[in-house]
């Protein structure tokens, strides 16, 4: 019996992920000497902003990060809300009895500008951001289970990438795969997670509940 379920943040719960890369882009390319690629920010992913800005930007990684939260804020935006159904998928959840928790790579101040601008800064019951130095996402998971006293089986998450199956894995949790954004890899998603890959929100509830 499933009694905390996690969710990512980007490109499950909204599709912020266009604007994050645009947002670091315009903040932190005038301190890395050159017009950062798209290629180049990905690359970064899975750190929070400071651990991204720092692989980037160098010495003057502090500046950029200072540059970096306004034109977040401000490019919030172009993505206002949240996907269609989430809300309702956590709200369903909770009313269950069930746990609702929030795993995400993004740093804390990103993270609570996100969840302010989507209304959703009160709905989990836990919210773990992420490290400047490595993912720890199956870090983040194990310190769930042990708070919460439950085991592997009573734990799922939910996340867009391959890298959160793997982190899942790491964890020995189950990963239930958000391929509702548009720049999911499903093919890559279906590969890796056979049997675990929803392409609308309403899919994962009907499956959850």
């Amino acid at each position: 019996m499933i009694k905390l379920i996690a969710f990512d943040l980007d490109g499950t719960i909204g599709e912020t992920i266009p604007m994050c890369i645009k947002a670091f882009k315009q903040a932190v390319s005038p301190y890395a000497g050159h017009v950062l690629s798209e290629r180049e920010i990905v690359q970064t992913f899975g750190l929070n902003e400071e651990g991204m800005i720092k692989m980037v930007a160098g010495e003057k990684w502090q500046e950029a990060l200072h540059d970096f939260y306004p034109i977040y804020e401000r490019m919030h935006e172009e993505c206002p809300k949240p996907y269609e159904d989430i809300c309702e998928l956590i709200k369903t959840l909770r009313a269950a009895g069930i746990l609702v928790a929030l795993i995400t790579g993004k740093g804390e101040k990103s993270c609570m500008i996100t969840l302010e601008k989507f209304g959703m800064q009160n709905l989990f019951c836990s919210i773990k951001t992420g490290s400047e130095d490595k993912p720890n996402k199956a870090d983040a998971i194990t310190e769930l289970l042990h708070f919460y006293q439950l085991n592997e089986e009573e734990f799922c998450y939910v996340g867009d990438t391959v890298s959160d199956v793997a982190a899942c894995r790491t964890a020995g949790v189950t990963c239930l795969s958000a391929a509702w954004s548009a720049g999911a890899d499903v093919a890559a998603l279906k590969e890796a997670n056979p049997s675990k890959v929803f392409s609308s929100v309403k899919d994962l509830l009907h499956f959850l509940c």
